[in-house]
C-alpha cells in the first residue's frame, strides 16, 4: 500500500519518493528500546551494501517525530525513520494487529519486514521477525550473502 508518513523531522515522506528503486521497510515497535536499536543498527551498519545492492532503507513505527528524532541522534541512525501514530499504515501492511508476548496474546506492532520491488509491489513481507540478526538473514533472503 502506497503511504506519505512524517519522518524524524516532520517531513512527509512517500514511498512514490522510492519509485523505481527498491525498498526494504521494517517495522519495529518502539524506538530506544534493546531490541528496536539493535535492528536499527543492523540496518545502519548494513546501509552502504544494501545501498550498493540497489536497496533504500525506512524504519516504521507509531513514535512520534520527536522521539524518532532523539533515536536517530542517540544511534546515528542513516536512514528514514518514520511516524505511524495512528497505525494506519502499520494496519494496512498487517504489522498491527494480535501477536504473542510472553505466551500471551496481546495487540500491538508485529515486528516485520517489507521489501517493495521497483514497481511498488510487495517482493517480500516477512512477519515476526528476530531483531536480532534480521538484517543478516534478510541479506541471505534477498541474495544479497
Amino acid at each position: 500500500p502506497a503511504f506519505t508518513l512524517p519522518d524524524a523531522d516532520g517531513k512527509p515522506v512517500s514511498l512514490a519518493d522510492y519509485a523505481g528503486r527498491k525498498v526494504i521497510v521494517y517495522v519495529y515497535p518502539a524506538a530506544m528500546t534493546p531490541g528496536c536499536t539493535k535492528q536499527a543498527c543492523d540496518f545502519r551498519d548494513s546501509l552502504q551494501s544494501l545501498a550498493a545492492a540497489g536497496y533504500a532503507v525506512l524504519g516504521l513505527s507509531p513514535d512520534k517525530p520527536e522521539k524518532l528524532a532523539k533515536f536517530r541522534e542517540r544511534d546515528a541512525v542513516n536512514f528514514p525513520l518514520l511516524s505511524d501514530p495512528d497505525k494506519a499504515v502499520l494496519t494496512a501492511y498487517g504489522a498491527f494487529g494480535e501477536k504473542k508476548l510472553y505466551g500471551k496474546t496481546v495487540v500491538g506492532v508485529i515486528r516485520s519486514t517489507f521489501v517493495v520491488d521497483e514497481a511498488g509491489n510487495i517482493a517480500l513481507a516477512q512477519y515476526n521477525v528476530k531483531a536480532t540478526g534480521h538484517v543478516a538473514k534478510l541479506r541471505k533472503d534477498l541474495g544479497l550473502g
